[in-house]
């Protein structure tokens, strides 16, 4: 069965787009740490981010570093913190999320933003790319 974020790159389900290419997708998360949490995946479903290929995984970590400074711009921070978790969704995701101190990278503190909230965020953010 395919994972969730397969079914948002085969357009299953909605998703509020940051940046698109032929191998990856950013998008951001529906239930943020943080304003602006963004996911940044390989199209193909590979579930270990160690699993990936060598340019994969090159080119996933230089499609997110493409995202990151416009995200910086979009919600203001002192950094953009960079996790690989790995156990919520069975497809390699690298979470962006705008940080001011090491507690904004809490996982156990979800953020409820309105659907209208979250396309005005990724619309601001796009606007930086």
């Amino acid at each position: 069965m395919p994972s969730i974020f397969s079914r948002i790159v085969d357009g299953e389900i909605p998703a509020h787009k940051i940046a698109e290419t032929d191998q990856f997708l950013a998008f951001l998360d529906v239930f943020p740490v943080a304003k602006g949490h963004t996911l940044v995946i390989p199209k193909q479903e590979i579930d270990y981010i160690f699993d990936l290929d060598d340019a994969l995984y090159a080119g996933l970590l230089q499609f997110a570093k493409r995202i990151a400074p416009a995200l910086k711009q979009a919600v203001p921070c002192k950094r953009i913190g960079v996790a690989v978790i790995g156990l919520e969704v069975p497809h390699t995701h690298v979470h962006l999320i705008p940080m001011n101190s090491m507690a904004d990278m809490n996982f156990n503190t979800k953020l409820k933003m309105s659907p209208e909230e979250l396309a005005e965020t990724a619309e601001h953010i796009r606007g930086f790319l």
